[in-house]
């Protein structure tokens, strides 16, 4: 099996150091450094970043994810806040917000959500903010939160194919992750989008029945990536694709109808958030 692999220009050590510097501040975790993403220079230099908030530790434990599984600690009522300070230090000119599941949580999480966008809203009003959402086991109330919380953008990421999901996401349900994303659409005024991972052993064909399906729920903002083996403990990568599969893909969905496609084997559910 032919391995490609993809160049990416080299961080800038400076731009990382200063990053990693406020973020160590202000305590907090962001999924660019967590994953050592390796467009996060890039992001940061447009002035983009991700923050995981309510912890490093998810109730889940799903098998291409590298983040620690177990029960995590209460939500910290001085961590927007932080975010907020780190937003404007960084002089970030759009946020993405992302979570481990927290289904320990009454709320599963979701009021943490809406006081970070209430407090980067505040510190810094032209900031654009996206939420990208765990499912919140489907609970309505979670859903209505996070609708009504005044992001710019919200997301939720369905990952696989239908065959694959119980596989690859045993705790989580893809026909809960579409109405997730149904929910948001027909309640939410703005855009909406949605991530794929490839390489899982899904076909072609089951790759655009799913993008269809994400279509049919709403969805108009779609990335799909190359997916790469956290360790040797997590599911194995079951085909590596060329650069042209990913422009394929990107051709496809532009024609069933998606206003924004990125794919790409390096793009990740982050990747030019600001600009889909």
């Amino acid at each position: 099996m032919r391995r490609y692999k993809p160049k990416v220009k080299a961080p800038d050590p400076l731009l990382l150091g200063e990053t990693n510097r406020i973020l160590r501040e202000e305590s907090l975790t962001t999924v660019c450094e967590e994953s050592a993403c390796p467009n996060r220079a890039e992001c940061y230099a447009r002035g983009t970043a991700t923050f995981m908030i309510l912890g490093d530790t998810c109730t889940r434990a799903c098998r291409f994810c590298n983040v620690k599984t177990g029960r995590g600690e209460k939500a910290d009522p001085a961590e927007p806040m932080r975010i907020a300070r780190a937003v404007k230090r960084l002089g970030l000119k759009y946020a993405v917000i992302t979570s481990v599941d927290r289904d320990d949580l009454k709320d599963y999480g979701s009021s943490q959500f809406i006081d970070v966008v209430k407090a980067v809203k505040e510190v810094t009003p032209k900031v654009k903010v996206e939420l990208l959402t765990p499912d919140f086991r489907g609970e309505e109330e979670a859903l209505e939160r996070i609708v009504r919380s005044g992001a710019d953008k919200l997301a939720h990421n369905e990952e696989t194919v239908r065959r694959l999901s119980p596989t690859v996401r045993p705790q989580s349900s893809y026909d809960r992750s579409l109405s997730v994303l149904r929910y948001y659409a027909k309640r939410f005024d703005g855009p909406v989008k949605s991530s794929l991972m490839v390489g899982l052993g899904e076909s072609e064909d089951e790759l655009l029945e799913t993008m269809e399906d994400l279509l049919d729920a709403g969805v108009r903002e779609l990335t799909v990536g190359q997916y790469l083996q956290p360790s040797p403990s997590h599911i194995p990568v079951a085909k590596y694709y060329p650069q042209e599969f990913f422009e394929k893909i990107v051709q496809k969905g532009e024609e069933m109808g998606f206003e924004s496609v990125m794919a790409g084997v390096l793009v990740r559910s982050s990747y030019y958030a600001e600009k889909l």
